[in-house]
């Protein structure tokens, strides 16, 4: 039995952690968080020059994807919060995951607020919201969404978590493979 892949991706400081951990309270079934963040606060301490640093980026999404894939395929249920902020990304992904078994959620927020929230956080690279906001929903295709400029995490996990018995077919993640394939990618 493969798990099923619960894929928040917007913006940073868009919400997707704060509706990740709210879904682990309302879901039913047992579901395992695996922010991205985590994987990078995995990586050493060190400064890493700036010339190596895509280098290193690159290979730590590539291993993260593939752990997600690798908890699923072991009949784990994942919560993923991601930014689709590069094409080989979501290429990466279409790959590795089952397409079946994918919700890709799209976590939407105003660049205003998303801005709010990285002053407020003080964790983030000034600008990082604004630089992704174009690019991470640029693929268009979603099975659910939801906007947390003025709706509560608490309320967008159950929005998700009462979508999901009502899952599509084809999913977003079966419709973006095929177009993937289709085109060559």
């Amino acid at each position: 039995m493969h798990g099923r892949i619960i894929f928040l991706n917007g913006t940073s400081s868009s919400g997707k952690s704060s509706i990740a951990r709210e879904l682990l309270h309302v879901l039913e079934e047992p579901y395992f968080h695996m922010p991205v963040d985590a994987f990078h606060r995995m990586r050493t301490s060190r400064e890493i020059d700036a010339e190596r640093l895509p280098e290193v980026l690159h290979r730590t999404w590539r291993g993260y994807h593939r752990a997600v894939a690798g908890m699923a395929a072991a009949g784990n249920n994942v919560v993923v919060d991601h930014v689709l902020s590069e094409d080989w990304r979501l290429a990466d992904c279409l790959g590795l995951f089952d397409p079946r078994e994918v919700v890709l959620v799209g976590v939407r927020c105003s660049l205003e607020e998303t801005e709010r929230r990285e002053r407020e956080r003080g964790d983030r690279p000034a600008g990082l919201a604004a630089r992704q906001h174009a690019r991470v929903h640029a693929h268009g295709v979603y099975d659910v969404e939801c906007d947390t400029t003025a709706t509560s995490a608490a309320d967008c996990a159950r929005a998700i978590a009462a979508f999901l018995p009502r899952r599509p077919s084809p999913t977003a993640f079966e419709r973006l493979r095929a177009t993937a394939e289709v085109s060559g990618r």
